[in-house]
């Protein structure tokens, strides 16, 4: 209990665990995309993306140690990646609890769509998913992957407000 308490207190141990995180799960993704057959719909495609962002932003402040401005700069930069996460993930949720009647239908796939469209156009399309991305093709403990993906980036969006708000004692 004590290492916990003391890594609270650590702005580059906490942005390790994050970095860490967003390396498993990304891991897990790639594991289940080629290991298992799983194929990303356009929305996980996008969550993938903000996991990377995270855990790059997450890598810089293991490097700098972020204290001071550059904590502050690092976890405004972490809650927007989280935030963004959520709310891709929380869409995909919210698609894949639509009755089926309602389920938008099947589109282009990330690399079309992201080659083939104006920025804002690839955005807007993402964003409405497709059939695709409501199907549920695993689950764990009666979450799907997006599930679990939101609760990953809520729980990512908690510690870097944490961060945003805590003063730590410099060096």
């Amino acid at each position: 209990m004590d290492f916990f308490l003391r890594m609270t207190h650590s702005p580059r141990a906490i942005y390790g665990v994050i970095f860490l995180s967003c390396v498993a799960l990304l891991g897990m993704g790639y594991y289940m995309e080629y290991a298992k057959g799983l194929i990303p719909c356009p929305l996980c495609m996008a969550q993938r993306l903000f996991y990377m962002g995270l855990g790059v932003v997450a890598l810089l402040g293991v490097l700098h140690g972020s204290r001071g401005i550059l904590n502050r700069i690092n976890a405004f930069f972490a809650l927007l990646f989280a935030v963004g996460g959520a709310t891709i993930a929380g869409r995909q949720v919210w698609l894949q609890h639509l009755p089926a009647d309602q389920v938008p239908s099947c589109g282009a796939d990330f690399d079309f769509i992201v080659s083939h469209f104006p920025l804002l156009k690839a955005i807007e399309t993402l964003w409405q998913g497709s059939g695709d991305c409501a199907e549920v093709q695993w689950q764990f403990l009666g979450l799907s992957i997006a599930g679990w993906s939101l609760v990953w980036f809520v729980f990512f969006t908690v510690i870097a407000l944490y961060l945003l708000i805590r003063r730590f004692p410099a060096q």
